[in-house]
């Protein structure tokens, strides 16, 4: 079953990066607060990037990966 890495912005400008199953239900989570402690205090969130995954674990690295971006790094990829 495929994983999607997600990178959402938040309302003050930050990025949060996480994985999931199902994008749309994960959005909508963070944005009525039931989604990661941090972004519930930073909405809304808006989605600007998204990468398929085969797996768990390839999501997982690759959330890892770009974890380890700098800000810079990381807008550029969204952009």
């Amino acid at each position: 079953m495929p994983y999607y890495l997600y990178i959402v912005r938040c309302s003050d400008k930050s990025l949060y990066t996480g994985i999931t199953l199902d994008i749309e239900k994960r959005i909508a989570q963070h944005n009525t607060g039931k989604g990661a402690k941090y972004t519930a205090s930073h909405r809304p969130v808006q989605l600007v990037y998204s990468e398929k995954c085969k797996d768990k674990g390839a999501a997982l690295r690759r959330e890892l990966e770009i974890k380890k971006l700098s800000k810079e790094e990381k807008e550029k990829l969204v952009s």
